[in-house]
């Protein structure tokens, strides 16, 4: 394993390790990605064996290029050329009718894909040296916290990877907001680093429901997913009563609103800025996982905005650890 700067030479050294079927992680703004040659199946086999993540759950193709779009899925609407042309480079990832070019170990069987164009200087370029779409979920092992430094991808995976590129921290700190064409309606999939609000400004509203955790057809679809290694709750009166005695590591949003005798306390955003704390949400995860803690308890946010998609996360990770 290569920890590689992102230079240009570097970048290409990168590129030429997609071309030739390996793995790279590198950085886009809303986290790392693990990435490999999109049309390649071998290539891209790497990735479920690295992440040690199901088969089953589908991968999304990165490029750089929105004309790229009509290359690898099929689509009639104006819609979203309309989203494209706003969002993209951007968090957002659409689910349509793949076409043929695409293999099936990229959308696990399923008759659609989900492509993004990220908005990181980094992954432009490493995508267009490639020259070939690039296939890549978070970098890190599955179902565990997703990564926003080079340093995460290096705990979590290791050796696993060919190349790192540190590109620093991610700007963003969630995944992409994942919407779905179906049936002339559009569907969130799954909320992300572009709110519903923003979406909808543009184009009719949007609906909801479609997932299906036993057949996912995009990444974040199952019922937990994005945990620490160590238990996570949500702080309620409750809770402190029955975890007292516990070593805990305790998670607000903009101030601290109980003194229990925590641990350790961090503050997503001493402003109550939700990009920030979004941005700061698994970074913080991360940081708490380092310490000896029984438990984490996190301040639930208010559901509007990017706040929507910081609680899906949590609740996903409260999730694993619920009986």
């Amino acid at each position: 394993m290569k920890l590689l700067d992102t230079t240009h030479s570097n970048i290409t050294e990168a590129a030429e390790v997609i071309r030739t079927g390996g793995l790279v992680a590198f950085p886009t703004e809303t986290v790392y990605g693990l990435g490999a040659d999109g049309l390649n199946p071998v290539a891209s086999a790497k990735i479920f064996e690295a992440k040690k993540r199901p088969t089953f759950n589908p991968l999304i193709l990165h490029i750089a290029n929105k004309d790229w779009l009509k290359r690898f899925s099929i689509y009639d609407d104006e819609r979203i050329n309309r989203l494209v042309e706003i969002f993209w480079p951007g968090p957002l990832t659409l689910v349509l009718p793949k076409t043929d070019l695409v293999p099936d170990i990229i959308t696990s069987g399923n008759p659609t894909v989900a492509v993004r164009m990220p908005n990181h200087k980094v992954a432009l370029e490493l995508i267009e040296k490639s020259d070939v779409p690039i296939a890549a979920p978070s970098a890190n092992k599955f179902g565990h916290l997703s990564p926003t430094t080079a340093q995460h991808v290096v705990k979590s995976l290791g050796n696993k990877v060919d190349i790192i590129l540190d590109g620093g921290k991610c700007s963003v700190g969630v995944e992409s907001t994942i919407l779905e064409l179906h049936d002339g309606e559009i569907y969130m999939l799954r909320p992300g680093g572009l709110s519903k609000e923003k979406i909808e400004k543009e184009i009719d509203k949007i609906k909801s429901g479609r997932t299906n955790p036993n057949k996912p057809n995009a990444p974040g679809q199952l019922p937990f997913h994005y945990a620490p290694s160590i238990p996570l709750d949500f702080l309620s009166e409750e809770n402190l009563k029955k975890y007292s005695g516990k070593k805990i590591g305790a998670l607000f949003f903009e101030e601290i609103k109980d003194k229990a005798n925590f641990e350790n306390i961090k503050i997503l955003s001493s402003s109550g800025n939700m990009n920030e704390a979004a941005a700061n949400l698994f970074r913080f995860l991360h940081e708490f996982e380092k310490e000896s803690l029984d438990l984490i308890l996190v301040e639930p946010v208010k559901e509007e905005g990017l706040g929507v998609a910081i609680m899906d996360r949590l609740k996903k990770a409260a999730a694993k650890y619920q009986s």
